[in-house]
Parts: C-alpha cells; sequence; structure tokens
C-alpha cells in the first residue's frame, strides 16, 4: 500500500474521494439596515446588512460556490407569540432574496429556512400553547411561510422546524400557489443538539429560548433507527433531498441516510462545529486550512451530496488556488 501512497500523483491517481467548490452552500447571516456585525461565538462570522448581503451573494458567484442559505437576524421588535412576521411578505429574508435575484439572476440557488424560530418570542420553531410546542397549526402557518418565500424567488425552501407532517403540506401549497419548481431541502435527521449555540446568538434566538429546549420535537442524539424513518417519511411526502444536522458527530447517519435512500443528501457542518475548528486554528492549535479540508472531505466520503458550512467561501478560494 505504501507505493501507491509514495508521491502526490500516485495518491492523485487512486483517490477515492473528492472535493470540489460544487459540494458547497455558504450560509449567511442579514440584518436589517447597512453593515456588517461581528457574531461573538462565530470567529470570522458577521451579520451583513442588505446591501452587504447582496455583495456577499456576488462574491459566491464569482467564487462558484452553487447556493448560499439565508438566516435573518430579525428586529428584536418584531417578534411576537404568533411569529407573524415569518408571513410578512416583505419581512427581511424576502427583501434580500428579491435583491439578490435581481443582481445576480440564476446564477446562485438560494436556499431559505422555514421555522419560526427567527421570529418567535419564545425561540422555539413552532407555535407554543400552554408550554408546548403545537404541531398542526404551526404547520399551518409554516406553508404560508414557504409561499412568501418562494414568491419572493426562493429556489429552495428548507424546513428545520421538525414538525410532523410539513413536507406533505408545504409541497401542496407551493404547488397550489403556482410553485411547482421550488425545491424542498428537508432537515430530515435534525438532531436536538448542543452544537447549535453560535448559530442561536448569531439569530438573536438564544435570549428568547431561554433555558428550554427543543427535545420534544428534535430527535434525540441516541437515535440512528429514528433518523431512518424521519427520512423516509419526508421522502414519501415529497422533499427532493435531505439533510443531516449537526454533520461531523453524525457521520454515521449520512452514511445510513445515503445507503439506504440513494437521495440527495447533505450535511451541516453547524456552529458548533466550525467554532471549534474556527478558534483552535485562530489559536494556534490547529493548521486551519488542513482541518477545514480534511472535515469537508470526511462529509463527501460519508455519501453527502454537499455540505452547508460556514467555511465555504474559504475553501472555494482555496480550492481555486490549489
Amino acid at each position: 500500500m505504501r507505493r501507491v501512497r509514495s508521491t502526490d500523483w500516485a495518491r492523485r491517481l487512486v483517490r477515492e474521494t473528492s472535493l470540489s467548490v460544487d459540494d458547497l452552500i455558504w450560509p449567511l447571516f442579514v440584518m436589517a439596515g447597512s453593515g456588517e456585525q461581528p457574531v461573538g461565538s462565530l470567529p470570522g462570522v458577521n451579520r451583513l446588512g442588505e446591501k452587504e448581503i447582496v455583495a456577499a451573494a456576488k462574491r459566491a458567484v464569482e467564487l462558484g460556490i452553487p447556493a448560499i442559505a439565508l438566516f435573518p437576524a430579525t428586529d428584536p421588535k418584531l417578534k411576537t407569540d404568533d411569529a407573524k412576521e415569518a408571513i410578512n411578505p416583505d419581512n427581511l429574508v424576502c427583501r434580500v432574496t428579491r435583491a439578490i435575484k435581481d443582481e445576480v439572476g440564476d446564477s446562485l440557488g438560494i436556499i431559505l429556512d422555514v421555522a419560526l424560530d427567527p421570529y418567535s418570542s419564545h425561540g422555539q420553531d413552532g407555535l407554543v400553547r400552554d408550554g408546548q410546542v403545537i404541531n398542526d397549526e404551526t404547520v399551518e402557518v409554516l406553508c404560508q411561510q414557504s409561499v412568501v418565500q418562494a414568491a419572493a424567488g426562493c429556489d429552495i425552501i428548507a424546513p428545520s422546524d421538525m414538525m410532523d407532517g410539513r413536507i406533505g403540506a408545504i409541497r401542496s401549497a407551493l404547488d397550489a400557489a403556482g410553485h411547482h419548481g421550488v425545491q424542498i431541502m428537508s432537515y430530515a435527521a435534525k438532531y436536538a443538539s448542543a452544537f447549535y449555540g453560535p448559530f442561536r446568538d448569531a439569530v438573536g434566538s438564544a435570549a428568547n429560548l431561554g433555558a428550554a429546549d427543543k427535545k420534544t420535537y428534535q430527535q434525540s442524539p441516541s437515535q440512528s433507527d429514528e433518523a431512518i424513518a424521519e427520512v423516509a417519511m419526508d421522502i414519501a411526502e415529497g422533499a427532493d433531498s435531505v439533510m443531516v444536522k449537526p454533520g461531523m458527530p453524525y457521520l454515521d447517519i449520512v452514511a445510513r441516510v445515503k445507503e439506504t435512500f440513494g437521495v440527495p443528501t447533505f450535511a451541516y457542518q453547524v456552529s458548533g462545529e466550525y467554532a471549534m475548528l474556527r478558534g483552535a486554528a485562530d489559536a494556534g492549535w490547529l493548521d486551519g486550512d488542513a482541518v477545514m479540508l480534511e472535515s469537508l472531505l470526511a462529509f463527501k466520503r460519508a455519501g453527502a451530496d454537499g455540505v452547508l458550512t460556514y467555511f465555504a467561501a474559504d475553501a472555494a478560494e482555496w480550492l481555486r488556488r490549489g
């Protein structure tokens, strides 16, 4: 075996897994107004104003990144118990989606999150009654949210809420509104993970959630077969692709999903994963480029067709140089 590892050309000749810019999706945080705000728990990541997010989208096109995923840092004054800002056709993500499409057209895919936590005063992904997240009423709102986002020009609806039956309902709602070409990328295997902390800081939902958790609707980290059942249901309901979240601690789930279903499968290298690697690299404890590329290659080796990662722009730059 050492003979086939002896030189760079030999290693490239037998390479089983490769990473390219086509495998990257860039998650971006958008805020109202202009400027940039650093996210303290996500070194190197900023909330971007409405003009700045358009500039980031143009940079993604220049780097060859196929798609971006937008997440809003909603003004706290707009957050309510019923999360009504989620269905406002002129809300932050709808405005910036239209602005980006006006600038870059179809040269870049736009993925929008469907869940109520960026808009709710309680920080939960669904509506709350008597202290419990309620399913069916939440799904009705998610359908409305999906339709207004599709009307704004979104290419992929990505429900991250983990309510039961929402994929089929959203597909029906999109089709009824004439948005037959809009894809659904389901957060099908989304775990109640401790790795989401920096993301919740970035969108401003951590303070709203407080000491509460999302264990009644997100999956337990102990579960594997349950993830397969979740994915099967979402595919049957009309999901075009599925996602496993978080990523690296759940590579076994990525592999099982791809091997079982053979559908487009994505992994989300979530905020906590990025913060660990980037923080260690900034401290000089790890080689930043090396661990970035190794971690992304691991997702591909496990079977992921693509990765949502805050490293997307850096990885694209490195791949272009390489």
